[in-house]
């Protein structure tokens, strides 16, 4: 599947690698790594915008980079050089750390970042920093052409009039991979999950980023008071109350959104679970069933105290056929 942007986690992670490396600061200004970045900051007052703002969606950058890649019917997405050609006749939308706008953009110029620091490509430094160490080799940071059909899977519109869906030709992101090129399925994304509940029960000795910087990715970093929203370092962070366990729950993950393809992980890091749903159409809402799967997980532990087998019981292929 196309996992969109779930995508911003990788470059998010790839970030943090490189601030743990000392190759970066979170608070340096994003033209101190990328002397190309001229975007027009239009409030004088504002504060830098910098690679803390950008991972939590508060630098006031726009959404988007200067092409319309979402709204043109060829889905022809725009090279890292025509990104950044367009930088100069964007400008920002608020002043930095003020509200929260999610940017396609930011996220790109991360990725941009890894290349500049690192000195390899954006690809290689993921694939062998991140995507390598854990086994996740049906992962790519593209939508592999060749693939597409087989083993990538066709995206599907919504619903149309007649209720039929027609498949979404296919594209790939290009310059906009940072922030949302990246195919992937449940088993490579389970890995991956699995890798942070371990780090962070201590439980996992692969180098790939220490426990305080991964801890640091899911707590709270900016809260914006008007939305609600609370963004960690890369990911988004949702405060549940779950009546069923009867207590406030803390969960962090990503969703993704792309033509033909709406995805969703999301990993509760206390309860040692995490939840991935990867949908090849529009018109869905992946989170309805990441509710409706840890609904019935957290009824099980609640019976069972037992880790073998449990969860047999629901284990299988579900259809709503003929409702829906």
């Amino acid at each position: 599947f196309s996992i969109c942007s779930i995508s911003k986690l990788f470059t998010s992670i790839g970030i943090m690698q490189l601030v743990n490396e000392g190759k970066i600061n979170l608070d340096d200004p994003l033209k101190k790594h990328l002397t190309f970045f001229d975007l027009v900051q239009i409030y004088p007052e504002s504060s830098p915008i910098t690679i803390r703002n950008i991972l939590t969606h508060s630098s006031g950058l726009p959404r988007e980079s200067n092409q319309p890649y979402w709204s043109n019917t060829d889905l022809i997405f725009p090279t890292k050089k025509v990104v950044i050609e367009g930088l100069s006749k964007q400008k920002t939308l608020y002043p930095a750390n003020k509200y929260f706008q999610y940017s396609n953009l930011g996220l790109t110029l991360l990725g941009y970042l890894i290349e500049e620091v690192s000195g390899v490509s954006y690809s290689q430094y993921i694939s062998d920093k991140i995507l390598n160490p854990l086994g996740m080799n049906s992962t790519k940071t593209f939508m592999d052409k060749k693939q597409y059909g087989k083993e990538l899977i066709v995206g599907l519109g919504a619903q149309n009039r007649r209720s039929k869906r027609e498949i979404v030709p296919y594209f790939n992101a290009f310059g906009i991979d940072p922030a949302a090129g990246f195919s992937s399925n449940t088993i490579d994304l389970a890995k991956f999950a699995i890798w942070q509940i371990n780090l962070l029960s201590g439980e996992s000795d692969l180098n790939i980023l220490p426990k305080n910087l991964l801890t640091q990715m899911h707590q709270i970093q900016f809260s914006d008071t008007l939305t609600d929203v609370k963004r960690g370092l890369g990911f988004n962070i949702y405060e549940i109350e779950n009546g069923i366990l009867d207590r406030t729950e803390v969960l962090v993950g990503h969703g993704g959104s792309c033509p033909g393809y709406k995805t969703q992980l999301t990993i509760d890091i206390e309860g040692k679970k995490a939840f991935i749903v990867l949908i090849n159409a529009r018109g869905v809402t992946p989170s309805k069933y990441t509710r409706g799967i840890k609904n019935l997980m957290d009824q099980l532990k609640q019976k069972n105290n037992t880790k073998s087998n449990l969860f047999d019981d629901i284990s299988g292929y579900y259809k709503s056929l003929p409702w829906n």
